[in-house]
């Protein structure tokens, strides 16, 4: 089905204290994304990018790291994006680290046609708040402001308070998580399918139950932050962890999340070109877009 797709890039790295993904974006575009997904038959907007500050221009605080740097970007994000979405058309997010998802995930959650689903995918559970965090890194931090923990400054982007219920979340992919934010996920009742559950019943069931669990829910977010994969599969990340998804796994969940009809926004985030090869990580999540947006072998 061809959408109307706007693409907005959030150049940041203020949530996170190793530099390099703010040029996340630009990667993403040099590997072909708007051609990509012409070539399926979509009709594709590059909107720019958000205006993000320099992490140098703002120090440290005590309740997260640039905590009013972030909430302003993230603020920027859901006034930019919130009408597109609300008139029903498709949004990617280039990120840029994950704490952009704060103001992607509310402005999707804002739109007209009702509460909407979120599929995490990523390494980590990104459920600290700052008392947990080891690091104070908001990146480590968007699932609980979206759920109402946390500042309040990040809990209020868009609008006030949780934009999620723990059943509108399900996490893919999870393998490494902080002690206190393990005890804490076990304690949420958020549906949280680890590498173990890909491991052990395979990505198809894992993808088909994960958007079971969001059967109340006729739209859903997914949030790709492209350390799910294996660093093999994608090198140029923030914070690779060993054991990922593989290349094929990460397609398979795509196009099985792609044929529900259901996803309306994407976030692509943490891609890290400083550390990449030959841009590789970008165009692995150029090809995940597509794959999510239509593109099939047959």
């Amino acid at each position: 089905m061809q959408r109307e797709i706007h693409v907005l890039g959030v150049p940041m790295d203020l949530g996170q204290s190793r530099r390099g993904v703010d040029t996340g974006p630009s990667a993403v575009r040099y590997a072909n994304l708007k051609g990509r997904l012409e070539q399926l038959g979509h009709i594709v907007y590059d909107e720019g990018n958000v205006a993000v500050p320099n992490p140098e221009e703002h120090v440290a605080e005590g309740t997260g790291r640039r905590l009013r740097a972030v909430t302003s970007v993230c603020q920027t994000l859901y006034e930019r994006s919130a009408p597109w979405i609300d008139d029903g058309k498709f949004a990617i997010f280039l990120g840029g680290d994950h704490s952009i998802s704060i103001g992607s995930v509310a402005a999707a959650a804002s739109a007209k046609d009702g509460p909407i689903g979120v599929i995490w995918i990523d390494a980590h559970s990104d459920f600290n708040i700052p008392e947990t965090s080891p690091s104070g890194n908001i990146h480590g931090m968007p699932v609980a402001a979206l759920l109402g923990e946390g500042p309040e400054a990040l809990v209020n982007i868009g609008t006030p308070g949780a934009k999620l219920k723990n059943s509108q979340i399900v996490q893919i992919g999870i393998r490494n998580l902080d002690p206190v934010e393990r005890e804490r996920l076990i304690r949420s009742g958020i549906h949280v399918f680890t590498m173990r559950h890909i491991d052990e019943f395979g990505m198809a069931v894992v993808a088909r139950q994960a958007l079971d669990r969001l059967r109340h829910l006729s739209r859903i977010h997914i949030s790709l932050d492209l350390d799910s994969l294996d660093p093999s599969e994608a090198p140029g990340v923030g914070t690779p962890v060993p054991g990922g998804m593989t290349y094929r796994e990460a397609h398979l969940l795509m196009e099985i999340l792609g044929d529900s009809g259901r996803v309306e926004s994407l976030d692509i985030v943490e891609i890290n070109p400083i550390l990449d090869e030959m841009n590789k990580t970008a165009e692995l999540a150029v090809g995940l877009a597509a794959s999510l947006l239509g593109q099939r072998i047959l």
